[in-house]
């Protein structure tokens, strides 16, 4: 006896369909060729199921309606040489964009079709130049400028989401790895568009390299947007939010079950005096504040400070004094002279005027490479205990043999 056949069951030919059409096109006006010879087939259809998701507009054949034609590996002549034969086979049709898959890959980071920038375009005659493959980068983020803006903002930032979320397991080693690749990142004076760039940079490990080449490639990271979209990674958030509230507390309330303010509130027996001012007061403290606000907040204080302490010193610090246009909050340094010059004043200074590694960086620089310690109480030598005479920011710097860098230069 032959054994049954299993009957295989048809799909409906509507439901088919109906699950393999992409979503609407968000952006109808822009219509994606991807052109396949250096691409492949396999990577090509990847790449189209991933800009379809996101609301792209993908063409599986070229024609009149292409607007731009997204090219891998590809130089600008055979870019050319590949336009002129289509042209060909498609006479009278607008010629469309030819751009380099480094378009590509920003637009799905973006959300968005990016503008295209020369770096993008291949309608040139000779082949497109890239960054330098490498750069000789100090080792310490107190040894080079980091600007405020940059040109690496999407890999920096999933970085530092990695780095937030290894803080909220209480992995300092893995935060520390992850805010200093991030800072080199940031130090770059072109922005990275492929992984050759990164060759001999230090703070670049296996993890953070791996994050990088997949934001590459794909424009997203998955271990990134997982983090993102946890619940414990958005509670842990919320709760260190709020005034009071550190690591530690914030991780007991989230293993007790508790996710919301409103539940913290419900529960008044486990929150401190600090804590219940930082919850009540929670949207007034979170509330940004611009940087207009924050310089007319320092003259009230100036004023205010010079009729009780004449010849007191108010300095505007945080993330105003590096060049942020608004915040959470507003910090201020007061100092007199009477404190000294030689401890206190400079020292407790520069711990504000700058990013948190910045700060721990250079404490490392001087510990590691110069023998001495930098702290709140001022430059101190262990070996002859004593300190530095210093009465400036650039007095620090020299003593250290670091080139002075301003405040809007600290931001690692």
């Amino acid at each position: 006896m032959l054994p049954k056949r299993r009957r295989v069951r048809a799909e409906s030919p509507h439901r088919a369909v109906a699950s393999s059409a992409p979503p609407p096109a968000r952006f109808p006006a822009v219509a994606i060729y991807l052109a396949e010879p250096r691409m492949g087939r396999s990577r090509r259809a990847f790449l189209t199921r991933l800009a379809r998701s996101k609301g792209f507009r993908i063409l599986d054949a070229y024609s009149s309606e292409v607007t731009h034609v997204v090219m891998e590996q590809t130089s600008a002549k055979e870019a050319t040489c590949w336009q002129k034969n289509m042209a060909a086979h498609h006479p009278g049709s607008p010629q469309p964009v030819l751009l380099d898959i480094s378009w590509f890959t920003e637009s799905m980071a973006a959300g968005q079709p990016v503008p295209e920038e020369v770096r993008h375009r291949l309608e040139i005659a000779e082949p497109r130049k890239e960054p330098p493959g490498s750069v000789m980068m100090p080792t310490y983020a107190c040894q080079r400028p980091t600007p405020l803006s940059h040109h690496n903002t999407a890999l920096s930032e999933a970085l530092e989401t990695l780095a937030e979320a290894a803080g909220f397991e209480g992995n300092e080693g893995r935060l520390l790895s992850f805010r200093r690749a991030a800072s080199v990142l940031k130090s770059l004076p072109w922005p990275v568009t492929s992984m050759s760039q990164l060759q001999g940079l230090p703070h670049l490990g296996g993890h953070s390299s791996r994050v990088i080449q997949e934001l590459l490639e794909h424009g997203t990271c998955e271990e990134v947007e997982q983090v993102r979209c946890s619940e414990r990674h958005q509670t842990m958030k919320l709760f260190t939010q709020v005034f009071g509230v550190g690591v530690r507390t914030a991780n007991r309330w989230y293993q007790e079950g508790l996710r919301t303010l409103d539940e913290l509130r419900e529960q008044p027996q486990k929150l401190t005096k600090q804590q219940k001012a930082g919850l009540q007061y929670y949207q007034d403290l979170s509330a940004p504040v611009g940087r207009a606000d924050a310089e007319a907040l320092q003259q009230l204080v100036e004023a205010a400070v010079s009729q009780n302490l004449p010849g007191a010193t108010v300095t505007l610090t945080g993330g105003f004094r590096r060049g942020k246009l608004q915040g959470h909050d507003v910090d201020f340094l007061i100092t007199h002279p009477e404190e000294g010059q030689e401890v206190g004043l400079l020292p407790r200074v520069i711990n504000h005027l700058q990013s948190q590694l910045f700060e721990r960086e250079l404490r490392r620089f001087s510990r590691q490479e110069k023998g001495l310690w930098l702290n709140s109480h001022g430059l101190f030598d262990p070996e002859q205990k004593t300190f530095f005479h210093a009465t400036s920011e650039e007095d620090i710097f020299r003593l250290l043999g670091l080139k002075y860098l301003p405040p809007e230069q600290r931001n690692a």
